[in-house]
């Protein structure tokens, strides 16, 4: 029987077989606290974006602890020969960014959540610019999610995957090989919004409240502090 919100055998099969072998070639693991993803039923998992390489990483930490990562993809994939079916049978969401078409990324979630799914969002929209690295302001479509379906957001840190394959750069540098750092925190609480209308200023700050619960994962994780104010996200990319 198919467990909810994952695909069929043979996908999960076909894409453990891949992508594990390559994530404990490149990386050694310093996975933290995964007890705290809950195992069953519909969560929000968001997480900092570095490297068009975490991605595969964080999905290798999410199934490791009993989770299947229903993430959130440029929508070009999914017209793209072979790459496109893939996708799609590996539960992927498209993302149609600049359309009239945004609001079904956020449907397509609703469902998956409600069949019990793994929802994986970046808020950032992309890879981080802040020099530093640290996370920038987020979007607001996670936070939008949450308050419409309940379901608990658990932010997700990592560091590590931008040693690899900086963002921007085609040329990974797998050696020396390097620790891929992960620590999952507690749910993000946004009781204070519970029954508030979904106004922009009510989603811009449990956004804020998010990208606040992954800063500070990924403090813990560097050991430094971040700035009191957040990078501005690039409004287009």
């Amino acid at each position: 029987m198919r467990r909810p919100g994952w695909p069929s055998r043979f996908w999960v099969a076909f894409a453990v077989t891949i992508v594990k072998p390559i994530s404990w070639l490149l990386v050694k693991k310093d996975w933290r606290r995964g007890d705290l993803l809950p195992r069953t039923g519909g969560i929000i998992m968001v997480t900092n974006h570095l490297s068009w390489l975490d991605p595969l990483l964080i999905a290798h930490f999410l199934y490791n602890n009993g989770r299947w990562p229903v993430i959130l993809a440029k929508s070009g994939l999914f017209s793209v020969p072979v790459i496109g079916h893939m996708v799609r049978a590996l539960r992927a969401i498209p993302v149609y960014r600049g359309s009239d078409n945004a609001a079904r990324s956020l449907e397509a979630a609703r469902r998956g959540l409600a069949a019990g799914a793994c929802v994986m969002f970046y808020p950032e929209g992309t890879c981080t610019r802040d020099p530093e690295l640290w996370p920038m302001e987020g979007k607001t479509g996670a936070a939008r999610l949450a308050l419409e379906t309940g379901a608990p957001v658990i932010p997700v840190a990592h560091w590590g995957a931008q040693e690899i394959l900086p963002y921007g750069s085609r040329r990974p540098r797998p050696l020396p090989r390097k620790t891929f750092r992960v620590l999952a925190g507690p749910p993000v609480d946004l009781s204070r919004y519970e029954g508030r209308p979904l106004r922009a200023d009510v989603l811009r700050e449990a956004t804020a409240d998010i990208m606040a619960a992954i800063t500070a994962q990924l403090a813990e994780l560097r050991g430094e502090k971040p700035p009191e104010t957040p990078f501005k996200r690039p409004s287009d990319k």
